[in-house]
């Protein structure tokens, strides 16, 4: 076990795509989503202690418990350990919001506490039963996310180097009743191959002809994400604007970071009670 704190940045991940191709007979979606990470996110650390605890702080932490079900909590018990360990989330991303904040936290909170404790990861059983999106956030990467998230291809090309402008307008979208207000469940998926993309106007031509089919039911249910979508595609140099997972994120697309930072800084102007964030996608 390890004698020093042990931390671990729980990246924003954002759904360029996301398409829902169906659904099992248990309930669970079946999807097929090309996911990335920004270079932001939440912070978690893991300081050596006899017991297991949980300490919130930062900006956006209103509205969290450290109740036995917070995932940080069931992501420590998920190595059936008997060891304690002093665990703080510093948590900068907005609170079901749709980049993966909470599985994110899981995912971060396993690979710090992997190295505090001098243990191996948990089964992919149980890292899938923490939540669909906690197998992408373990690995971190620019990848693609079939099935009900157990499924987790590196791409075959890298992608090209991007930004991100991330904008919640500060509403909660519930993703059973986005799941819910589906018109079809069985969609296409996204091309069995997927081509090398360039630059960042090939990879936007790319997700033009694709889709995430959750964005209209996010709509329904919260029409302010329409316009955080609308004032993104209307800043210079946008390639595009869609929404990540259930929402309500919307993030825009840039090549570089000035303007990608030009057009946070616009949008904050324009919406100051909104949470707008710019990073880099990470390599």
């Amino acid at each position: 076990m390890s004698a020093r704190a042990e931390t671990a940045l729980a990246r924003a991940k954002v759904n360029l795509s996301l398409h829902v191709t169906g659904q099992r007979a248990d309930g669970y979606h079946l999807l097929d989503s090309l996911v990335v990470f920004a270079d932001l996110g939440d912070v978690i650390t893991c300081d050596p202690a006899k017991a297991l605890t949980l300490a919130l702080t930062g900006p956006e932490s209103q509205g969290l418990t450290a109740a036995e079900d917070n995932l940080v909590l069931r992501a420590a018990r998920a190595f059936g350990a008997p060891f304690g360990a002093a665990i703080t989330l510093d948590k900068r991303l907005p609170v079901a919001s749709g980049i993966g904040g909470g599985s994110a936290d899981a995912a971060a909170t396993l690979v710090a506490l992997s190295r505090l404790w001098g243990l191996g990861l948990p089964s992919a059983e149980t890292v899938l039963a923490l939540g669909a999106d906690v197998p992408v956030c373990l690995a971190g990467h620019a990848a693609r996310m079939q099935g009900v998230g157990e499924q987790v291809s590196p791409l075959p090309h890298a992608l090209p180097p991007a930004h991100l402008v991330l904008v919640n307008p500060r509403v909660q979208v519930s993703t059973p009743v986005v799941f819910k207000g589906l018109a079809r469940k069985d969609n296409a998926p996204m091309p069995a191959d997927l081509s090398r993309l360039s630059t960042v106007a090939e990879l936007a031509a790319f997700l033009a002809t694709q889709r995430n089919d959750l964005e209209a039911p996010a709509l329904q249910a919260e029409p302010v994400i329409g316009l955080a979508k609308a004032a993104l595609g209307a800043q210079a140099g946008c390639y595009l604007a869609r929404m990540s997972g259930s929402g309500a994120t919307c993030f825009g697309l840039f090549a570089d970071a000035q303007s990608a930072g030009a057009a946070a800084a616009a949008i904050r102007a324009a919406y100051p009670t909104w949470w707008v964030e710019a990073a880099a996608i990470a390599a």
